[in-house]
Order: C-alpha cells, then structure tokens, then sequence
C-alpha cells in the first residue's frame, strides 16, 4: 500500500537497522518501576497450552533479577533487520532461546524481548536505533493510555514524519482524512482504517499508472514511486540514524 512503498524507498542503509524503542531497566525512574512489577513477579499464561485464552495469574514465588544477562523494555512495536530476525530464530549462541523462556513468566513480554535479546547480542548493538515509527501523544499528566488523536492532531501526525501513529477513536474523521489525503484512497474507510464497502476504498501504489495516479491502467509493480510522504519519512530517519546521537546512545 502507500505506506509501503514510502517504507521501501526509504529503509535502503549501507548498515542494517533495527527500530525499537527501549530503555534500560535499573537506569531511570521507569526502569525502577519496572523492576518492582514486572521483572520479578512471575506470571504464568494459560493461553500457552489451553486451547482457551484465559487471563493471566500471578504465582506467590518471586525471582531475583538475572545477572547473566541486563534487561531492557521499550515498545511492543518493532521494525527488525533481517539479519537480526534470523539470529532471533535460529539462535546459534542459544540466547534468544534463553530469553523466550525467561519471557514466559513476564508479563507483557512483547515490549521487553526483542530489546533484551538486542542489547545483549553485542554483534547487533550498533544496529540499534531508539525509535519504534509511531507518533504517540501523551496527556499531561500521562494516563495509562495515550491520548486519542482526532483531526486537531493531524499537523503534528505530520510533522512528526512517522509512518505509524496510535491510538485512534472508532470511526473517527482523521481515518478518512489519512486515507484521502496522505495515503491517496478514496472512499470513505472503516472505524479500523481498512477499506469500507461505501467506496470501494484502495490505497493507490506506485503501480496505478492511469490517469491523474488512478488504477484503471496497472504499470510495473516493482517500481518505487516516492512521494510527500517518503519526504516527510526520510527527515525522521536523519534524527534517528543519521545523527551523531544514534552511535552515542544504543542500549544505554
């Protein structure tokens, strides 16, 4: 989709990169929350051998931190290199598989392994980049959940240059303005940001070639066609990887 092919133009470094956001977790205030909460409780989830999900529950064991490896949380969301997944599923030095069980009995792992793993492996620590492409508003003082973005927040959706953004009300106006404006659809588009039945609504991509970008007449669809939005992604990947920062601040 339009998003894609943005992704595609844009993603093309000499070195590959991993985008996660992270943190240490015995280095800042919310690490030391971490630490209390997360890191050593020991939780067990019935959804990993029930054929129901069921809620997790806590066990009254609790462990002390691991000192053979530093644990590192961040976000759920995450833009690995290739090269790293591969490690993480074959794990010829056995430490992602350490980890997958470490993470079994931790409660919401997904924001915690892919960052452990990284920041342990030092072969893939200068591939580490702290960012994980949403845009993400926070209340003041911060709730549990972010702030919904509506359509008053699309200027600063767009000046952040992040591909992703969250969270989003149901059936809100500022879906069908992304999809109208920013990623070139029509019709109007369900609470969920996919296409609606009302109009047939498609994101165009570089492939559509007819007339004024329409898709009655399909080109090449291995060609690359970037836009505004790869513009806009291109100035957020200079903060994050082409700046002196980048080499200065992985898994620290």
């Amino acid at each position: 989709d339009g998003r894609s092919k943005y992704l595609l133009h844009l993603l093309r470094f000499g070195k590959l990169v991993s985008l996660l956001y992270y943190s240490f977790v015995l280095t800042n205030e919310a690490g030391w929350q971490c630490r209390g909460q997360r890191a050593r409780p020991v939780i067990v989830d019935p959804g990993l051998y029930m054929a129901r999900k069921q809620d997790i529950f806590y066990v009254e064991q609790r462990r002390e931190l691991p000192t053979a490896f530093k644990l590192f949380t961040g976000s759920a969301w995450v833009a690995l290199s290739r090269d790293f997944a591969e490690y993480v599923v074959w794990g010829w030095d056995n430490l992602p598989r350490t980890l997958l069980m470490y993470y079994a009995n931790f409660v919401s792992s997904p924001e915690g392994y892919f960052q452990t793993v990284l920041c342990n492996a030092p072969r893939f620590v200068p591939t580490a980049a702290n960012h994980d492409l949403h845009h993400i508003q926070w209340d003041t003082p911060p709730r549990q959940h972010p702030h919904p973005l509506a359509l008053a927040d699309r200027p600063a959706m767009e000046r952040s240059g992040a591909p992703f953004a969250r969270k989003f009300p149901r059936d809100d106006p500022v879906l069908d303005a992304i999809d109208a404006d920013l990623l070139g659809g029509r019709g109007r588009a369900n609470g969920n940001g996919t296409a609606g039945a009302e109009g047939d609504m498609f994101v165009r991509g570089g492939w559509c070639v007819g007339a004024g970008g329409g898709c009655d007449e399909v080109g090449d669809d291995w060609v690359l066609r970037p836009g505004p939005g790869a513009a806009r992604l291109d100035k957020l990947m200079d903060r994050i990887v082409r700046s002196e920062a980048f080499v200065n601040s992985q898994c620290k």
